[in-house]
This record gives C-alpha cells, sequence and structure tokens, in this order.
C-alpha cells in the first residue's frame, strides 16, 4: 500500500517540481524581454554609467583571424567533429522469461578538436566608438564557416588531428561560428569608466541583469526573448496538468487536472504582476536616471565657461563686460524637468560663435579652437542626453496606457513624465556686444 501510494505520488511530484522551473525560466525570459524594450540605445558619445544598450560595428586596431575560414574578426570560436559508427550486440529477457540477443546500429559525432579566441573591441557608430570588453558575456556570434568532409579533402587533416577516435567512420564537420570585423552587433551590458582614460567601457558586472553581444538586431533579440516566454510557460502547464493527471489515472482525472491547471495559472498570473510592476518601477528609475544625464552634461558645460571668460579677457581689454555676459549665462545654466517650474537653460554655443566672428584672431589661438570643440562635443551630449530622456519617457508613458499593464500601474499609483520639448529646452542665446 505503502509502495503504490508512493510511486502514485512520485510521478505528480516531479511535475509539479518541473512545472515550477519552467515558471521561473518563463518569467525569467519576459523579464528580460521587457527589458530590452525599455531601454533606448544610446549613443556612444552619450553613454552614462549604468546598464545601457548599444548598436554599431565592431572595430579594433589588431584584429584576430579566425582557425577555419581565415577572416579578420574580434571573437571566434570553432570545433572539429569525427563521425563514428557500431554494432552492438546484447542480451535481454523476453516476455517468457527466455534470454536472447539483438544487435543495433549505433552512431555520433565527437568532438576532436576545438578552440577559440576573443579580444577587447570598440563598438563604433555615427558619434563616436565605446569599448567592450567581452569576458564573461554571453555572445551571440554569426556562422563563419561550415562543412564536412572525408579523408580525401585537404582540410581533413589540414585543420584536423591525425589521429581517429574509435569506430570512425573518417568523416568530419568542422564549424566555426564568430563576429567580424566591421560586424552590426547589439549589445546590451553595464558601462563603467574606464581605468585607462576619462570614457566609459562596457564590461562584465555580477550585479548587471544582461551582458549580451549579438550579431541578431534588437527585434531579434526581443522576439527570440518572447518565444522563449511563452515556451517555457506552456511547458510548465503540460508537466503540471501531467502530473495531476497521471495522479488521477486510477479514478476520475478531471478535478486533479482542472486544480493543477488552476493552480498553475494562477502562479502565472501572480508572476506575471510581480514581473510588470518590477519593470515598471525600474523604468520610472530610468526616466529619473535619464533626465540626470542631462544635468550632467549642463554641469560640464557651465563649467568651461571660466575657460571663456579667462580666454577672452586675457586678449581683449573687455573684462568687464566679458563678465557681465557670462554672469547672464550662469543665471541660465540650472534646468528643471519638464512639467516642473523653475529656471531653464540656453547654449552658449551661439554666444562663442559671435566672439569668434567679432575677433577673428581668437581663430589662431590654440586653446580657444580647442575650447570651441569642447562647447560643440557638450552641446552634441545635451542634445544626445535630452534625446534619450524624451525616449524612454516616450516609452514610459505608452506603458502606462497599455492594456493590460495600465491595471498593474493605476495599483502602483505611478503617473505620466512630461516630455521635454524643444521650446522648453532652449532659451534666446545672449548677445555679446563688445564696445570698440
Amino acid at each position: 500500500m505503502g509502495s503504490n501510494f508512493w510511486e502514485m505520488l512520485l510521478p505528480p511530484a516531479i511535475g509539479g517540481l518541473l512545472a515550477l522551473v519552467f515558471l521561473a525560466l518563463g518569467l525569467r525570459a519576459g523579464r528580460r524581454r521587457r527589458l530590452v524594450e525599455n531601454i533606448p540605445t544610446s549613443k556612444t558619445s552619450g553613454i552614462f554609467i549604468g546598464l545601457v544598450e548599444v548598436k554599431g560595428t565592431a572595430e579594433a586596431e589588431a584584429p584576430l583571424t579566425s582557425f577555419l575560414a581565415e577572416k579578420r574578426c574580434v571573437h571566434y570560436a570553432w570545433t572539429v567533429k569525427e563521425h563514428w559508427s557500431r554494432t552492438v550486440t546484447e542480451s535481454y529477457t523476453d516476455s517468457k522469461g527466455q534470454t536472447r540477443t539483438r544487435t543495433r546500429r549505433e552512431s555520433g559525432w565527437k568532438t576532436v578538436a576545438s578552440g577559440g579566441e576573443t579580444i577587447p573591441f570598440y563598438l563604433k557608430d555615427e558619434y563616436g566608438a565605446v569599448l567592450v570588453r567581452p569576458e564573461g558575456a554571453k555572445i551571440e556570434a554569426a556562422t563563419l564557416f561550415s562543412e564536412t568532409c572525408g579523408r580525401g579533402d585537404p582540410l581533413y587533416y589540414a585543420k584536423g588531428p591525425a589521429w581517429a577516435v574509435a569506430d570512425s567512420d573518417h568523416r568530419r564537420m568542422f564549424s566555426e561560428e564568430g563576429i567580424v570585423l566591421h560586424a552590426p552587433l547589439y549589445v546590451m551590458g553595464q558601462a563603467r569608466e574606464r581605468g585607462d582614460a576619462v570614457a566609459p567601457e562596457i564590461a562584465e558586472d555580477a550585479a548587471a541583469e544582461m551582458f549580451l553581444i549579438s550579431t541578431r538586431t534588437e527585434e531579434q533579440v526581443s522576439s527570440g526573448l518572447s518565444w522563449a516566454f511563452w515556451g517555457w510557460l506552456a511547458l510548465g502547464l503540460v508537466f503540471g496538468v501531467g502530473g495531476a493527471a497521471f495522479l488521477g489515472r486510477s479514478g476520475s482525472a478531471v478535478w486533479p487536472v482542472a486544480g493543477a491547471g488552476g493552480l498553475y495559472l494562477a502562479g502565472v498570473l501572480g508572476g506575471w504582476v510581480w514581473m510588470v510592476y518590477n519593470s515598471m518601477v525600474d523604468l520610472r528609475q530610468r526616466v529619473r536616471q535619464g533626465w540626470s544625464q542631462v544635468e550632467v552634461q549642463l554641469k560640464r558645460r557651465h563649467d568651461l565657461i571660466p575657460n571663456l571668460v579667462g580666454l577672452v579677457t586675457g586678449l581683449r581689454d573687455y573684462e568687464q563686460r566679458v563678465q557681465s555676459e557670462v554672469a547672464s549665462l550662469r543665471a541660465q545654466m540650472r534646468a528643471t524637468p519638464p512639467g516642473v517650474e523653475g529656471p531653464d537653460y540656453a547654449g552658449v554655443q551661439k554666444t562663442l560663435l559671435a566672439v569668434a566672428e567679432r575677433y577673428p584672431e581668437l581663430k589662431a589661438q590654440e586653446s580657444f579652437l580647442r575650447l570651441q570643440k569642447e562647447l560643440a562635443d557638450t552641446e552634441t551630449r545635451i542634445a544626445l542626453a535630452r534625446g534619450y530622456f524624451n525616449e524612454i519617457a516616450t516609452h514610459y508613458n505608452l506603458r502606462l496606457e497599455i492594456i493590460p499593464d495600465r491595471w498593474v500601474c493605476r495599483l502602483a499609483g505611478l503617473k505620466p513624465q512630461a516630455l521635454m520639448l524643444a521650446g522648453e529646452f532652449e532659451r534666446r542665446a545672449v548677445e555679446v556686444v563688445f564696445a570698440s
């Protein structure tokens, strides 16, 4: 009686455990899909410290040469497999208790050689480049080489070992994946400050949700995670209901199956609410972080203004007038988030250009040209930060309205975020006029 009880209980227990495992895997895939959708693509010159998403091409000053395809790349991994087959004779006992023998054919592929190499590389877009250190990343590479051949092919021994596996059929499969130079990439990972330069880099971080380097597009990555989400949940339902059906095989299985199915769907609903709520809170935090990046760039620009004062006053005797104009610029330095009343700011690029036009001799000064370039770069950084903020705020507002996300958002009390409009973002540049 006890033995039959445990025999009946064990399969449902295994089915229930597998259902929980598949549920967890499904929610994990769903959480990652929402993360991919929630993070706007950053430009390389506008990367901030934290989890970022970047697109560009793979570049390296000293690229690798792949082993099989012999292509210039930043990452490659290759394998050589050899096919084997053999006839196996085995003894067995039939239904009448008599010992008999039978033969069967076994075959398969065995890896006889493998290797690969990966180097740090730069991800380049139209705004610049950022260093990527791929150690610890999940790399989704493209197929560079795939060929199966026999001993008569020069490739067989040229790229494979001289020895053979037991029961070899003398057929080998050569395959290689990699990331070739200039290949378009999608990268999501943790950005941090470089140790050798005042610049960010993307590298492994144990606390980061994802570190992915993929030759697939963002849409393909998101679609793959979506399929994984629904696939894992469906498998969990099958195993959970299957275990309950096994438990009720001696009688009516309707109630065990209905109970198991209802319990599993309740778990899916609870997990989904938890996933959506955490995703929206994370998205709201990223909106705030996006605004903080605008303030960082404003501070960077504001710190350049004293350099403008020192440079111009050192070449012209108009210090009082310059100080007055710079004071006006500084008064507009601070910015406030959209929808909040307070002082705004204006660009200084037009002001600097006006000074350069009035005094052509400044254009020959190296320090002035360097300052002008820094200010131009800063204005670009501010524009990128503004674009990033508006993009993530738009996505956040859209999530607040989409059903069924809006139901969870209302329970959490999440509110829309106003966008930063062009008219609100800039004021008229202060005119710099010097008396002659």
